[in-house]
This record gives structure tokens, C-alpha cells and sequence, in this order.
């Protein structure tokens, strides 16, 4: 039976806080029983490596009230009552709309976050400061069905390569599920479009490179048994998983960093809330200082550019977006052709 409630003293910059933690013996992950308390015992354990990633940036929470196999919804604005050390920040949504967006800081918010019932923590790819412009260059790699994430290694690989080609460094992390993330630091320096124009580019050369493994087919249909490069995920208000946030999958696995050298040993399913405080106590924080050598990205606006000039032009946005110009039709070929 769930507890009432418990209070636990959560250290940060501005000294101790109390966050109030409601039924903190109700078990989110029934598999393996881990508890609301445990979750918020994770996240004060991995706090620095956890807001370094994900600090200083818009933030949606994905909650779930009954466990991760229950009801699920995202909070992207301050929910009634949140504590003054949640500050908010406002966001311009693909519609054009305007709204605060939550912006967690210190250990206490994170906290708060997960007495609210937060699961998993997705970050924007761009600071509070300026969230027009991303920081960050982000690929997903997705592995479609008949692979898996032994067959996204190598290609996580090539990637690299791609990127270090661009005048990029790339870090990566486990999905928390069965794919890889790459992320480079970026100077903020173009908007979303821009960006997103830049991961295409990347993720069409990787393509090239490995025509056999790779797809960016964004129709289902068309993928077949490889790994997608998912381009989509650098729009505005498009995100994955944090790093070092938790999954709402069994296990309660968890996306976690991992250096270039261990890689092709990694079993993405060892890293769950139970054993990753262990982990970087023990080895560290692999994105330690990720953003310190932010790349540019006018080599891969310049590969978008030769492309288009090429007859390779825009991509399918997601279907709750605008039709942005240079769109191809937002139908699936097979429906297209019977059309």
C-alpha cells in the first residue's frame, strides 16, 4: 500500500530543499517493483550528470499517475502550484503559438518532477536563453523491425565519422530501448529549420556511405530491415529521451552515455535506475564537458545546399505540423500510387 507521503531533504546551489514526495511506496515499474521513492532517490543521485545534459533548456515531462503501465500524458507548461524554484521560459510552437515552458535547474526541480510523476524528462535541443537556436545537432538512430541494436553499432560508428567529416564531435548515448542517440554540440548560432536541414544532410551521406543498413525513408513502408535515420527529431518541439532519464519500458532502463571505446560492448538493457548511479560513480560521466568545443555547421548546410542543387530537397514533417514549403506530399506512397 502506497505511503501517505514523506519529505526528503534535496541538496543544491541555493542549500537544502524539502520536496514533499506523495506515495512513495506506489510501484512504477511493477517488474521490478521500483518504487516512486526509488525513482526520486535515482534522480538526487545522478542530479549533476542529469542537469548538465538537461538543465537550462525547455523541458516536457512525460508522467504517468498509475505507473508506466497506466495513463499517460505530457506536461510541457507549469502545472497550478508549481514551486518558485521551477522557473518557465516561453517557446514558440510549430503552429506559431506562444507559451511558457518548464525549464528545470537544480536537484529540487527534478525532485519535484518526479512527485509529479514524471517518468521520462525530454529536453529541447536549444538553452532557456535563446530557444530559438539549438546547441545541439541531434540524430536518432532508429533500428526498424528484423534489426536491432547490435545492427545500429556500426552505423552509430560511421556516423561519427560523418560528423567528425563536418567539423563535428559527436557523444553518444543508448536510446534507453533498442536505439542510439548522437548528439554535437553546436553554436547556437541557426534555428530549427536550419538545423534540421543539417541532420538530413548528415543522415543522407550516411546513407550513401552504407546503402545496405541505412535508410531515411520516412514512410514505414519503405524502410525495410534497416536502421532509420530519424531527421524529424530536430524540428521544433520534437524530442527524445534525456540523457540519464528513465524509460517507461519494464526494465526501468535508462538513456545513458556511454563512451566511443565501450560501445561495442554495451548491453543498453544493464543501464537502469537501479545500477547507473553506481556506474558513474564508478566510471563517470561520458558527456563531462560536452559542451566546452561547440562545431558549426555550414559544412553540412553546404552538403543540404549541393543536394538540393542535386534534386534531393525537403523532407515529410510530422503530420501536426504546418506544410512547410518544398514539402513533398504528406501521403504514403503506396496510397499515393492508388490514389
Amino acid at each position: 500500500m502506497a505511503g501517505d507521503a514523506v519529505v526528503l531533504t534535496v541538496p543544491g546551489p541555493s542549500g537544502n530543499r524539502e520536496v514533499r514526495l506523495s506515495s512513495p511506496d506506489r510501484v512504477l515499474w511493477p517488474e521490478l517493483g521500483v518504487t516512486k521513492r526509488a525513482l526520486a532517490d535515482y534522480l538526487i543521485e545522478v542530479s549533476g550528470a542529469f542537469l548538465a545534459a538537461n538543465g537550462d533548456r525547455p523541458v516536457s515531462l512525460q508522467r504517468f499517475p498509475g505507473g508506466i503501465d497506466g495513463e499517460q500524458f505530457f506536461s510541457k507548461n507549469p502545472p497550478k502550484g508549481a514551486p518558485d524554484f521551477v522557473r518557465t521560459v516561453t517557446v514558440v510552437y510549430p503552429s506559431g503559438r506562444s507559451h511558457p515552458q518548464l525549464v528545470l535547474d537544480e536537484p529540487a526541480s527534478i525532485v519535484w518532477a518526479a512527485q509529479m510523476n514524471t517518468v521520462v524528462f525530454h529536453p529541447w535541443a536549444s538553452r532557456a536563453a535563446d530557444p530559438d537556436d539549438p546547441d545541439q545537432l541531434r540524430i536518432d538512430l532508429d533500428p526498424q523491425p528484423g534489426t536491432d541494436f547490435s545492427d545500429a553499432v556500426p552505423v552509430v560508428h560511421e556516423l561519427r565519422r560523418v560528423l567528425d567529416d563536418a567539423g563535428l564531435e559527436a557523444f553518444v548515448k543508448t536510446s534507453g530501448n533498442r536505439g542510439l542517440h548522437v548528439f554535437a554540440p553546436i553554436e547556437p548560432t541557426h534555428e530549427f529549420l536550419e538545423v534540421r536541414h543539417a541532420v538530413i544532410a548528415a543522415a543522407r551521406e550516411l546513407e550513401r556511405r552504407l546503402p545496405e543498413t541505412v535508410t531515411t525513408k520516412w514512410w514505414k513502408e519503405e524502410r525495410g530491415a534497416k536502421i532509420f535515420v530519424d531527421f524529424n527529431q530536430a524540428n521544433r518541439d520534437r524530442t527524445m529521451a534525456g540523457a540519464y532519464s528513465p524509460r517507461a519500458l519494464p526494465g526501468a532502463s535508462v538513456s545513458c552515455p556511454v563512451g566511443w571505446d565501450e560501445l561495442d560492448e554495451v548491453d543498453p538493457a544493464a543501464f537502469t535506475v537501479l545500477t547507473v548511479p553506481e556506474r558513474l560513480r564508478s566510471v563517470g560521466d561520458p558527456w563531462a564537458g560536452m559542451g566546452e568545443r561547440p562545431g558549426r555547421i555550414d559544412a553540412l548546410l553546404a552538403w543540404w545546399d549541393h543536394d538540393a542543387a542535386s534534386g534531393l530537397g525537403e523532407l515529410p514533417f510530422p503530420p501536426d505540423f504546418p506544410k512547410m514549403p518544398g514539402e513533398p506530399p504528406r501521403v504514403q506512397p503506396s496510397r499515393a500510387r492508388h490514389d
